[in-house]
């Protein structure tokens, strides 16, 4: 908690004070330009990676990544309520689901119920992306852990956007070239991110 009350003093005197104008502009209202749906991990900082300021990204973040196929239920929807309100009420113009290296959801798709059992809820939650193992058995002629590990988590990238397009709402803008949804798959370990190039079917380095 010592660190924590440290960050936010930190925030105080020297963020904030050097942004101020910027943050009371911000205080009755919010006008995002983009969603980012990304991983949980601790290790991925969305506001970091595209180096933007408050009120500008609209974030989700959720195990590996995820977009559920739209669907009317009666259940409480976190992740579908986000992307609707965002797109619905806030009118963003980009999606991005950004993926990750060394993800450890993506790494679970691949391990069996009975290692999973006491992450029952996350294990549920992965079988939204289950597919994504049958198209990486198909893509790899033999066993590679690390080739395996890169498609997972790119394919895995690419399943959630064709979700997003399962929404109405989301499909009609992008129909109408009001929206724009994108695929990232970021490294960890160099920085760079590469983006989905959806007519050639494969990842190209953005940060170049």
């Amino acid at each position: 908690m010592t660190d924590l009350k440290d960050g936010i003093l930190k925030f105080r005197k020297q963020e904030f004070e050097a942004n101020k104008e910027h943050f009371t502009s911000l205080g009755r209202r919010q006008n995002p330009h983009t969603l980012f749906i990304g991983c949980s991990d601790s290790r991925v900082v969305p506001t970091l990676i595209t180096q933007t300021m408050p009120g500008e990204l609209f974030i989700v973040r959720n195990i590996a990544n995820i977009v559920p196929p739209w669907r009317e239920s009666e259940e409480y929807l976190a992740t579908t309520s986000a992307i609707e309100y965002a797109v619905q009420i806030l009118n963003v113009k980009n999606i991005i689901v950004c993926g990750h290296s060394n993800c450890g959801g993506c790494a679970a798709l691949w391990e069996s119920p009975v290692k999973l059992e006491k992450i029952p809820h996350t294990r549920r939650w992965l079988e939204l992306a289950a597919q994504v193992t049958v198209r990486v058995n198909n893509a790899l002629s033999e066993q590679d852990f690390h080739a395996r590990e890169w498609l997972t988590e790119q394919y895995n990238v690419v399943e959630q956007l064709g979700h997003l397009m399962t929404y109405p709402y989301i499909r009609e803008r992008v129909e109408q070239k009001t929206l724009e949804i994108l695929g990232w798959h970021y490294l960890i370990h160099t920085g760079d991110i590469y983006q989905y190039n959806a007519s050639g079917g494969h990842f190209e380095l953005l940060n170049q």
